[in-house]
């Protein structure tokens, strides 16, 4: 027994070893997903657009700000010209109820909007969003992700807060859409 104990001990070590030392920092090749986005990403620039992942999470508090944004309906779903350009479509809630964001900033500051949504059902929760640029367009998709098994989220409507990074428009005015199903929100933002 103890040969079996010194040869398994004999080869689990080096082994172990070489593993740690030599291996790719970083996620695993997903050769499915990688190709998705590298098709993703060469379909969005032909098509004009520049593509940010945006920090996405559920505040515990409500945004404070000194004047909100003037924000009006806007019709469901994403513009024809980025749904022929996206290999993926995300998956939007149904309508976005409210919007809080500041109508103007200044380009070295982060940019926060909070906003009030309602999905299909309760097997969805929040996975990220997507900010899509082009000239003075800017396109922002909640993405949600189905829950596994018998998971159910606690209720339909959900409060989620972005934060678009500081430095990432460039000064002029803008026309901002946050996109759902079957309901939109859009505003207008001055970047100084």
């Amino acid at each position: 027994m103890k040969w079996i104990v010194l040869t398994i001990a004999l080869v689990i070590v080096p082994y172990t070893f070489l593993t740690l030392y030599y291996r790719k920092p970083g996620p695993a090749y997903r050769p499915y997903q990688d190709a998705q986005e590298r098709a993703n990403v060469v379909r969005l620039l032909s098509a004009g657009y520049k593509r940010l992942t945006l920090a996405a999470q559920r505040p515990a508090d409500p945004l404070r700000g000194a004047t909100a944004a003037t924000t009006m309906a806007a019709l469901g779903g994403l513009p024809s010209a980025l749904v022929s350009t996206l290999v993926q479509k995300p998956l939007l809630p149904s309508e976005i109820i409210a919007v809080t964001a500041a109508p103007s900033i200044s380009a070295v500051q982060s940019y926060a909007i909070q906003f009030t949504c309602t999905l299909p059902d309760n097997k969805q929760q929040l996975a990220g969003a997507a900010l899509y640029v082009k000239d003075a367009e800017i396109i922002i998709t909640p993405d949600f992700e189905l829950l596994a098994g018998d998971l159910v989220a606690r209720s339909r409507e959900s409060v989620i807060l972005l934060t678009i990074p500081a430095g990432t428009l460039k000064a002029g005015s803008y026309r901002i859409t946050l996109a759902g199903q079957r309901s939109s929100r859009t505003w207008a933002l001055q970047v100084h």
